[in-house]
């Protein structure tokens, strides 16, 4: 088979590399010329893990090639996904120029049937605007030439894409049409031997199940937090509460975890899409509204104990911190903490030295001078009153205390992931605050 991938971003590089490793012959095309000069020379545009090595390797054996030009590459393509970002708009909604920008190209140069499938996250009802726009171009042109859309949504956690494509639980494939059907099931079937299979369902339905998924996500996260800010008012662990909770196999262990809030580039857009759509709707998602109202809450519970900690005076004070993408395992920092309690720490006159595994190119793009990027975990501990840990990258988790009572000059840690034990850290010499536990002084 032979596919076009529009898009070089997160989900497109990911998407294409690993249809590429079983096989298919892929083009990724991308309208960013320096991009697509990099990626042929083997630098990528993100860090996931096992990624770069992936993307070489089927570049040298000519499975996966890069292009500035979706013209160039629609000829003898059995399927072209669309895999371009989907920014909000002003108002929330998910702005959709790029998503129908393809389509329309792909109607002013398509000259036999191919499958036309929308990868990015989009709205309900947008296939249909795909399907319109290129029949917009192809009634211009005065041609007849068939074609189907498709809605294949994809569920890939950062820091762990590649194994999740390879290795899907679940794949999901909204289409009206059985040539289609017939096309996606070869598709994707190397990576259904494990068992899990390809669901398929109504196109409105695969659009609708994405922002179902990721928004039941983000809710048990921020129900978590807000569990754990109650624990704290109370006197309860809420490490204790849940394990307690994550047992009930009805609830399950995962996304239970509190901490500083969810950021990326999936949750925080994808909640506030399905607030708008259901708006435009005419239905009011009260449970989603106060999901991201949490959220949002949750990314200052860490400035806030270290306002109570200092009597509200942070002017002079310097600040180290452990992590700043929004989770482990990726170098994306959209919607992420760090930027928020950074921005805090700042507005109060603080000063700010900050280090992270893979984070620091998209820090210095990001926050310029603002704050002082250090290449080093206990560098950047050096005579800082107090430490932040933000991201729970494993090398923080087992962290050397003689190191860190020598460094840090202000003995205190602020755990925004929960990954220290209170007792021991107390024991040590450290005043120790995390998130819905109960807090220890020295």
């Amino acid at each position: 088979m032979k596919i076009t991938m529009v898009g070089t971003g997160y989900v497109g590089l990911v998407t294409g590399s690993c249809f590429a490793e079983v096989g298919i012959e892929v083009t990724c095309v991308d309208i960013d010329k320096q991009k697509i000069e990099n990626l042929k020379k083997g630098i990528l545009p993100i860090y996931e893990p096992g990624l770069e090595k992936m993307v070489k390797r089927n570049y040298e054996k000519e499975r996966l090639k890069f292009s500035t030009k979706l013209s160039d590459n629609l000829k003898g393509v059995d399927v072209v996904f669309g895999a371009v970002g989907t920014p909000p708009d002003e108002d929330g909604s998910a702005d959709l120029k790029y998503v129908l920008g393809v389509a329309h190209e792909v109607g002013q140069n398509m000259n036999d049937y191919l499958l036309m499938v929308t990868k990015s996250t989009v709205p309900v009802g947008t296939a249909e605007k795909v399907r319109a726009a290129i029949q917009e171009e192809l009634d211009k042109r005065g041609v007849d030439i068939p074609f189907d859309v498709a809605s294949n949504p994809e569920f890939l956690k950062e820091g762990a894409a590649v194994d999740d494509f390879l290795k899907p639980d679940r794949i999901v494939v909204g289409t009206d049409s059985e040539r289609a059907e017939k096309i996606m099931g070869r598709l994707y079937k190397p990576f259904t031997m494990n068992g899990h299979p390809v669901i398929f369902m109504d196109i409105i339905s695969a659009e609708m199940t994405k922002y179902a998924a990721n928004s039941m996500l983000a809710t048990k996260i921020s129900f978590m937090n807000d569990i754990a800010n109650l624990c704290e008012i109370v006197g309860a662990d809420v490490n204790s509460v849940r394990k307690g909770i994550g047992s009930d196999r009805r609830i399950g262990p995962y996304f239970i975890y509190p901490g500083t809030g969810y950021g990326g580039s999936c949750f925080p857009k994808d909640v506030k899409a399905l607030i708008m759509t259901a708006d435009k709707n005419g239905y009011d998602m009260e449970v989603l509204k106060a999901v991201e109202n949490v959220n949002e809450r949750q990314k200052s519970v860490l400035f806030g104990k270290a306002m109570n900690y200092f009597d509200g005076d942070l002017k002079g004070k310097t600040f180290a911190i452990w992590g700043l993408a929004f989770k482990p395992q990726t170098d994306d920092m959209r919607e992420a903490p760090s930027l928020v309690i950074i921005k805090k720490l700042l507005d109060a006159g603080a000063k700010v030295k900050a280090y992270d595994p893979v984070a620091m190119n998209e820090a210095k793009r990001i926050l310029g001078n603002s704050v002082e990027l250090i290449d080093d975990q206990h560098e950047v501990l050096i005579d800082a009153d107090g430490l932040f840990v933000i991201t729970e990258w494993p090398e923080f988790k087992f962290p050397n205390l003689k190191i860190l009572e020598k460094l840090l000059k202000g003995k205190v840690v602020f755990d925004g992931r929960n990954i220290y034990n209170p007792e021991e850290l107390a024991e040590a010499g450290f005043d120790y605050f995390g998130i819905g536990r109960n807090n220890k002084r020295k």
